[in-house]
């Protein structure tokens, strides 16, 4: 279910459905780095002005699915124009400052983003742009990264299906809003 919050920033109405806690699995695999299944979880939140706050924090999975060892954060602003187009500003806890654009799909909750500047640190790994892919695919996002380096053409290297976190306040929030008038058998709801 997509809410609109009563405080959300006008703008930022097409990118509600990105807002909320998030949680799943996907992979990761980039030559010269582990090839590995990780667990994410990611938050895009707001605070009444024109960007959305997002953050993710990834870690290695075992094969049975334990958490290993983390694997990559991210900390950034989301906003978008009046013409769809989107712009994001992030950090990355290996040392790459990137900001990224692109725009929201025509009649779908689909986000095509690119590099348009990176910086560096000494100490990071060498990076020199990338493509994402975010879309909210039937209540679940899921997104798809590409990465280049200097050595390797820009080619996929992480992609994950994470479902939106349900907090007891979200339920109890839901079950206030319930009509008066529900069937008591639950059945009649559905015809």
């Amino acid at each position: 279910m997509i809410e609109i919050p009563s405080d959300l920033h006008k703008d930022l109405v097409p990118l509600v459905f990105l807002l909320g806690d998030w949680a799943g699995a996907g992979v990761h695999d980039f030559p010269g780095a582990e090839k590995c299944n990780f667990g994410q979880e990611v938050s895009f939140t707001h605070d009444g002005r024109d960007f959305l706050e997002y953050e993710s924090h990834t870690w290695v999975l075992d094969n049975d699915g334990n958490k290993v060892r983390p694997l990559e954060s991210e900390h950034g602003f989301w906003r978008i124009d009046a013409n769809r187009k989107v712009e994001v500003t992030m950090t990355r806890d290996d040392g790459v400052i990137e900001i990224w654009y692109g725009e929201l799909a025509d009649q779908k909750p689909q986000i095509d983003l690119v590099t348009d500047a990176v910086a560096r640190t000494a100490a990071s790994r060498p990076y020199t742009g990338g493509k994402r892919l975010y879309g909210y695919v039937k209540s679940d996002l899921m997104w798809v990264g590409e990465k280049q380096t200097p050595e390797v053409e820009l080619r996929p290297y992480m992609s994950a299906h994470l479902k939106k976190v349900v907090t007891p306040e979200d339920v109890e929030r839901w079950a206030k809003a319930l009509p008066d008038d529900m069937p008591d058998d639950g059945i009649a709801f559905f015809k």
